[in-house]
């Protein structure tokens, strides 16, 4: 709001004295305009990058972050990461690991004969955090339908803080998490 202040100015020594009106500066352009201090933000998200990153540890994000901004926030992707082994479009969650694979693992599976999908065993423990449909399509037992309810889950209820969680999940039950013991971390 801008406030405007007249002085009356009176001559003095004049018959008939006519006030002389002048006009005074605004308050607000006596002063400088306040300047707006520090802004502390407050990061909604605290979560754990390792693997395959330049600069791994504890990165503080804001709520709705991606593991992409995640990755970036923690130098980037070394040479070695395993692009198709994370996505990048999940979101985190507090609390949450993001684990960055190396290409190795990949390189590995298939020199031994392993396939990165289907029956067969993946060489190293997915991250049901940031492991894709195909990824999780490589477990036993899982095909294309349970590895997107396990995506689906992840997006609606946040990062699985452990892997019996996945028993809220419509046919996955104990059974199978007991066959899936070691080849996933949350």
């Amino acid at each position: 709001m801008l406030v405007v202040v007249l002085v009356v100015v009176l001559r003095h020594g004049q018959h008939g004295a006519t006030p002389a009106v002048a006009p005074a500066r605004a308050a607000s352009a006596a002063r400088p305009a306040a300047e707006p201090g520090p802004t502390t933000t407050t990061a909604a998200v605290v979560v754990d990058v390792e693997g395959a990153v330049r600069d791994p540890g504890l990165i503080h994000l804001e709520q709705g972050a991606r593991v992409a901004d995640a990755v970036a926030r923690a130098g980037g992707l070394t040479a070695k990461a395993d692009h198709a082994g994370i996505d990048l479009a999940a979101p985190v969650s507090d609390g949450e690991q993001v684990l960055v694979p190396t290409g190795a693992t990949a390189a590995t599976a298939t020199a031994a004969g392993g396939t990165s999908t289907g029956a067969n065993a993946p060489a190293a423990p997915i991250s049901l955090n940031a492991a894709t449909a195909e990824q999780l399509d490589a477990l036993p037992g899982v095909g294309p339908t349970t590895a997107q309810k396990i995506v689906a889950y992840r997006q609606q209820h946040g990062a699985f803080r452990s892997i019996d969680e996945l028993d809220a999940i419509p046919g996955i039950g104990p059974a199978r998490l007991a066959e899936w013991k070691g080849l996933l971390i949350p």
